[in-house]
């Protein structure tokens, strides 16, 4: 089993800064992609940032320039450093692996930014 827990959200004005954490439980973590989506309310869940195994990354359109993911595989974390925040990203933020066995969810964090 597979556990992702998800940390650093919270409440931030526009303009400012948090950086996410995803802990994964398991040996399996360096193998796999992991990947931040986020969900508004009445919304559908989008990705944000996505990075491989090897460390490649991808990211949603409306994040790009300001979010950056990275993986520290020694610690079997994936991080997001969001920047230059707009009240548009309030949303949960989730993380995500894939893998062989289950696609597996963390539960959450909440971030919220006001104008």
């Amino acid at each position: 089993q597979v556990q992702l827990v998800e940390s650093g959200g919270g409440l931030v004005q526009s303009g400012g800064s948090l950086r996410l954490s995803c802990a994964a439980s398991g040996s399996f973590f360096s193998f796999y992609t992991m990947t931040w989506y986020r969900q508004a309310p009445g919304k559908q869940r989008e990705l944000v940032a996505r990075i491989t195994s090897d460390g490649n990354t991808n990211y949603g359109d409306s994040v790009k320039g300001r979010f950056t993911i990275s993986r520290d595989n020694g610690k079997n974390t994936v991080y997001l450093q969001m920047n230059s925040l707009k009240p548009e990203d309030t949303a949960v933020y989730y993380c995500n692996v894939p893998t062989q066995y289950g696609n597996y969810w963390g539960q959450g964090t909440q971030v919220t930014v006001s104008s």
